[in-house]
């Protein structure tokens, strides 16, 4: 065990371990005690992960715009370790894109056959669709990419900048100084392993549904828990050899090759699909998004007593909340040699518009299926999520030639957002993590990514979407209030960032980084 950090690994590791347990043995408690925690969750802070998400936002625009933004990560003379393309791959892939594969099909035939009931919406009707597509565009574009990107710069500036340890405490230092450091940064640090293993479980468990469904198709073989533990094995063994490689080899290669493959689905999809209807829906729904973007994020269908908001905003919110917590310690490790500014284009604006145009696209397309007549909401309440994602599929040309491409982005891309969170994982649970030796031990990847699958599997096994819900709900909790926090110390770095700068020498962090070894590598 030389080389853990003991007080950060066993808390968050027992206690999911714990609940992996109890849920063999007793599967109906188990179950029980998730949804009551959840059922509390969702009934009583979804307000603030609504406000939090919209503040978060805010907070990415004033920082483009302010002193912050035209700061080197790492100094003025630092250069950078990723070349730019390399680095939005990277960047792209290994935050929500895992997310898109599934939901970007199959959430919005939720949203338009069964629309929030306080709004008066009639299932299937236009104003259905309009509604399904814009609630698509705040859900995977500004707001969640806003969310990851803010912790990140905070943790970069604080890593390299300020010369703080590799621990998400790091990023509350100019709020409270060095009276976190110690016991309390072992704290902070164990809550968001715990959130964010959660997290991941939750994103596991719907990468496993839908290659489930991708399964069936092609083999015939029933998507089931048994052949969802015979995938999540086969995703687990990927994702910790990839981790294991380390970030210049593992994750540079998935990544390219990951956003080469996304490229290519989008261009077929929008030849062969509804091309002019994607494209006025589209621009019909992205006006209604943004003329009614306040009024979309803080919907809380409290005062009608409806639960819509509470099981998808405040899911997706809660979901992002837990992934980037600890994912921000990974985006702020690649951004250096890069200005603020440029990691505000890189992990916000960039990914909202790719997250725009794979909606308009893949939503859309789903939702014209939908509206003229395929039954895919039958299709799904009948057999399952996966099986309308690949109906869909099914009714386009080359489905046999298409479907199982589908099928190896879905897994390439749960590997590649894994592999970004196994090393994130791992350097916090580990000793002796710095810029110029940043890679964990194998063991440490090995135990999470052993612990996450079992339960994502167990949970998708036992409780299905709901049981994904659940997870992504319970993990969000402290990784909101640490977000919060963290939008704290980003408005004291913004008054005056050069005070927090703890440079002896200008070129001081461009030494304590391998650049041109790493270039080679790039």
């Amino acid at each position: 065990m030389k080389g853990f950090k003991h007080p950060v690994f066993w808390p968050p590791f027992l206690l999911v371990l714990v609940a992996a347990i109890l849920s063999f043995t007793n599967k109906e408690a188990f179950i029980s005690v998730a949804t009551s925690m959840n059922d509390w969750v969702i009934a009583n802070l979804g307000w603030l992960f609504s406000i939090a998400g919209l503040l978060m936002v805010v907070a990415c625009i004033a920082v483009y715009f302010s002193p912050l933004g035209n700061i080197r990560i790492g100094g003025d003379q630092a250069k950078p370790m990723l070349k730019p393309l390399t680095w939005f791959a990277i960047t792209l892939t290994t935050t929500i894109a895992a997310g898109l594969t599934f939901w970007g099909i199959v959430e919005p035939l939720y949203h338009v056959s069964a629309p929030p009931e306080s709004l008066g919406i009639e299932p299937n009707s236009p104003e259905a669709a309009i509604f399904s597509l814009s609630t698509m565009y705040l859900h995977w574009t500004i707001t969640p990419y806003a969310i990851y990107c803010l912790p990140a710069i905070v943790f970069a500036f604080a890593y390299y900048n300020m010369k703080r340890p590799f621990s998400l405490s790091s990023t509350l230092a100019p709020l409270f100084g060095d009276r976190l450091n110690g016991k309390w940064a072992n704290v902070i640090d164990a809550l968001c392993l715990y959130t964010l293993a959660l997290g991941m479980a939750a994103s596991m468990g719907t990468s496993l549904l839908n290659l489930g469904g991708g399964v069936n198709y092609i083999t015939g073989i029933a998507s089931s828990p048994t052949l969802w533990a015979a995938i999540a094995i086969a995703l687990m063994v990927t994702f910790i050899i990839s981790a294991s490689t380390g970030l210049m080899k593992g994750i540079r290669i998935l990544s390219n090759i990951n956003m080469r493959l996304f490229i290519g689905i989008i261009i077929f999809m929008f030849v062969v699909g509804p091309t002019s209807y994607l494209l006025n829906l589209g621009t019909e729904s992205a006006g209604n998004y943004f003329t009614n973007f306040f009024d979309k994020s803080l919907f809380t269908g409290a005062s009608a007593g409806d639960q819509w908001p509470q099981w998808w905003t405040t899911f997706y919110w809660a979901s992002w909340f837990s992934w980037a917590a600890i994912t921000a310690l990974f985006l702020g490790r690649i951004a250096f040699g890069y200005k603020v500014k440029q990691m505000i284009l890189v992990n916000f604006a960039l990914p909202a518009f790719f997250g725009g145009l794979w909606m308009t696209i893949f939503s859309g397309t789903a939702i014209n299926m939908e509206m003229t007549g395929a039954g895919l909401a039958n299709i799904m309440n009948t057999s399952g999520a996966e099986a309308a994602l690949y109906a869909v599929f099914d009714a386009l040309p080359l489905a046999a030639i298409v479907i199982p491409i589908y099928v190896f982005i879905v897994f390439i891309s749960f590997v590649t957002a894994a592999d970004s969170n196994l090393a994130a994982m791992g350097g916090i649970s580990s000793t002796g993590i710095t810029p110029s030796s940043p890679e964990p031990s194998v063991l440490i990847k090995v135990v999470w990514g052993v612990t996450v699958s079992l339960v994502a599997w167990v949970m998708i096994s036992y409780a299905n979407i709901d049981g994904i819900k659940m997870l992504a709900n319970l993990g969000g909790v402290p990784a909101l209030f640490l977000s919060l926090f963290v939008l704290g110390s980003l408005m004291k770095i913004m008054r005056n960032p050069k005070k927090y700068e703890k440079f002896e020498d200008v070129e001081e962090a461009s030494d304590k980084v391998d650049v041109k070894q790493e270039d080679k590598a790039v």
